[in-house]
């Protein structure tokens, strides 16, 4: 169990470190199709506005929210790409 575990650990750490990163106001929850449709549905109802926020909705699993974390890293990561001139 202790890689289980020990992996349990990093994914909680990560999460404490991104509890309150803001989500964008335009996500579309429908292009994310790595989440299960029931966490799609309540994400899409709630509207949260952060990573946060979102772990406290009833239904929304740690997978979920490992993907959402994923996505909000790769959405930062593509608007920082600086343009070719």
């Amino acid at each position: 169990y202790e890689g289980y575990i020990a992996r349990q650990l990093r994914q909680a750490a990560q999460f404490r470190l991104n509890e309150n990163k803001p989500f964008p106001e335009n996500i579309d929850y429908d292009t994310i199709h790595s989440i299960s449709n029931e966490s799609r549905e309540k994400l899409k109802l709630v509207r949260p506005t952060s990573l946060g926020q979102a772990a406290r909705i009833s239904g929304i699993t740690p997978a979920d929210l490992a993907v959402l974390m994923i996505y909000l890293k790769k959405k930062a990561a593509s608007s920082h790409v600086p343009r070719r001139t």
